[in-house]
């Protein structure tokens, strides 16, 4: 008799989460979970390339609650690569890609985080399909199962 793999049931995210990028310095930015997206996606300006020690490193600054462009953090990563990116609207991006902590419901795991203008989009923040594949399930109907921050 064969036997079947008992996979330990994923944790539930709902659509959108409030989410932490503590490499980054922000305790807390709304994302909207994306299944649809290969790739997860922060708004960022002021995006400049530098050398530190003999590596590509990026330095930008995001703006972690919507309706509020007076609050910015400034953050800075290594650069991993540029990468083309194909929005919902088809138009393709070149967009840096670094690669950072992000933390859902407790649970950290390494990320790669595409940066780009997200200024007509609803949310600062997108968790893509890659991000979540082996980590959490999403339940589509259900919103802020990690609770809800105060901005």
């Amino acid at each position: 008799m064969k036997r079947k793999k008992v996979r330990p049931a994923l944790p539930a995210i709902g659509w959108r989460e409030w989410v932490a990028l503590p490499e980054l310095g922000i305790r807390a930015i709304k994302a909207k979970v994306d299944t649809g997206a290969a790739s997860s996606s922060l708004h960022a300006m002021d995006v400049e390339e530098f050398q530190r020690a003999g590596k590509k490193m990026i330095s930008f600054r995001v703006h972690p609650l919507q309706r509020n462009a007076r609050a910015f953090i400034e953050s800075e990563a290594e650069l991993l690569e540029y990468r083309h990116v194909k929005s919902s609207g088809g138009h393709q991006t070149l967009r840096p890609v670094i690669v950072t902590t992000v933390e859902v419901l407790g649970i950290r795991c390494s990320i790669e985080l595409t940066l780009a203008s997200r200024d007509t989009m609803g949310f600062r923040m997108l968790l893509g399909r890659e991000a979540l594949a082996g980590r959490f399930v999403v339940d589509s109907g259900r919103s802020f199962l990690g609770g809800k921050w105060k901005e």
